[in-house]
């Protein structure tokens, strides 16, 4: 069973060493030239065989999709676009691909739509682009983690299964194990969960934070970082049905080292890519100029991705506060000119898509931090300021995204608390726990959300964030 990947082949020297290759057959040209690939990089492996001395029923079996084994000796590469190559001694078929078949899937070399290639999402990794993809999202994944351990965080496993809702948005997916057909009923007709497995109704988490935050105040620094679950119909080329979220929680922190670890731990998985993704960024950045040599020149990015990338590591973050963006947002040419989708009136307005990619890709022309947020359009776990009409909230906007982590320093003061739980309709006994905390050695405490796929999406430079993702769920789509 040994074999040697491809992509340590490629960064290899001619040898006269015997080397074994296993992989997907990308294209066989003239009876001669296999083009190999086994997912571990972008690039293929070009593979010369002699095909006088091969069966013909072995050759016709080295078709486009088939899983091949390949023994022979690494030499150097006559052609262009390879140092090395493999002569060819012994070719063993692993698994056929009938070509009539592969004509119908995403596997014929010719090129695919991104919608065409969703509707074959067991296929399309083997792709470039999606090869490309998710080998930056497995390194982006293992970047978080580096980060967040390097810095004394622990990583703990936040329920999936939960009681609360920790957004109070009320957009939940439900669990039961009821008959759904005949639910038993109490005697005002309504459903009885105290008969359900958990004895409550319960539903697939909307976040990890409020436990997270639990644990901060005996760990004193943790992360969360698993799937989340949303049942919002928004069919949008930014939301999910399903998705990861990175969560950190931190004891003894304010807003303003909020926003340093936000602004940090981006710019650090960031840097982690380039460093380590190289190729795939690189491949990335060339498909998307030759997609926008098809777009009306107004439309195109003013960055190319690694530039993009660069940026964000190059600029510091800019701090502004909520009402000022306001300010800024009401003068806006786009604002006064009507623009926007949604015009920006008064003080209080809940920011859009369109408002935040304006502060940053148009007035600051860098990431942008905006913090201290109208109360009523904020989730009640937010500290309110001394104003009482503002908490210490905070958004980071990117180019190209808008909102990509949104976090806040949180309500320690139990009256406080509790008052605008009361406020919000929010039941004491669902969340009593989270209450309790501040009545046991309270202390300031922030955190924040990113949605791991936001970010992937900004890295790849992808459009669509159903693309980030191995299988996505969304809106009337739960395939494979």
């Amino acid at each position: 069973m040994q074999h040697t990947e491809i992509k340590t082949l490629l960064q290899s020297e001619p040898s006269l060493h015997e080397v074994t290759v296993k992989g997907w057959v990308r294209s066989f040209r003239s009876n001669r030239f296999i083009a190999m690939n086994d997912g571990s990089t972008i690039h293929n492996l070009q593979c010369v065989v002699d095909f006088e001395k091969f069966e013909e029923d072995v050759l016709k079996k080295i078709t486009v999709g088939a899983a091949i084994e390949v023994k022979g000796l690494l030499v150097e590469s006559q052609g262009q676009g390879q140092n090395v190559e493999v002569q060819v001694t012994t070719v063993e078929i692993l698994g056929e691909a009938d070509p009539e078949e592969v004509k119908l899937t995403i596997l014929s070399p010719k090129r695919h739509t991104l919608e065409t290639l969703r509707e074959q999402a067991h296929l399309r990794v083997r792709t470039n682009t999606f090869g490309a993809v998710m080998r930056l999202r497995s390194k982006l994944a293992f970047g978080v983690h580096e980060y967040f351990q390097k810095n004394g965080f622990f990583y703990m496993h936040s329920p999936i299964i939960t009681g609360s809702d920790a957004e109070g948005a009320g957009e939940m997916f439900r669990v039961s194990a009821l008959d759904p057909k005949n639910p038993p009923k109490d005697k005002d007709g309504n459903i009885n969960y105290k008969e359900d497995f958990f004895e409550k109704e319960t539903n697939l988490t909307v976040s990890g934070q409020l436990e997270a935050e639990t644990y901060a105040m005996g760990l004193g620094k943790v992360y969360t970082f698993g799937p989340t679950f949303r049942a919002e119909n928004s069919n949008t080329s930014r939301h999910l049905a399903e998705f990861w979220m990175i969560e950190p929680e931190i004891a003894f922190c304010d807003l303003d080292g909020n926003m340093d670890l936000a602004e940090d731990f981006i710019k650090y998985v960031i840097k982690y890519a380039l460093d380590n993704c190289g190729d795939d960024i690189e491949f990335l950045e060339n498909r998307l100029l030759e997609e926008e040599k098809n777009k009306p020149e107004a439309e195109r990015s003013e960055m190319s991705l690694r530039n993009k990338l660069q940026f964000v590591l190059e600029n510091n973050f800019k701090r502004v506060s909520y009402t000022e963006a306001i300010e800024i947002l009401k003068r806006s040419k786009p604002n006064q000119k009507k623009k926007f989708k949604y015009i920006i009136e008064e003080w209080g307005a809940d920011l859009q898509s369109e408002h935040e990619r304006f502060l940053v890709e148009k007035h600051f022309k860098c990431p942008v931090i905006l913090f201290d947020y109208p109360a009523n359009i904020k989730s009640f776990y937010m500290r309110l300021n001394d104003d009482g009409k503002t908490v210490r909230a905070m958004d980071v906007l990117f180019p190209g995204i808008g909102e990509i982590v949104g976090g806040s320093q949180r309500e320690e003061r139990y009256d406080v608390l509790k008052k605008k739980m009361e406020d919000m309709g929010i039941p004491h006994d669902e969340l009593y726990w989270y209450l309790d905390l501040r009545k046991f050695g309270t202390a300031v405490h922030s955190g924040f959300g990113l949605g791991f796929e936001r970010l992937v999406q900004f890295v790849t430079g992808m459009g669509n964030i159903r693309d980030v993702i191995p299988y996505p769920r969304t809106p009337g789509n739960a395939e494979f």
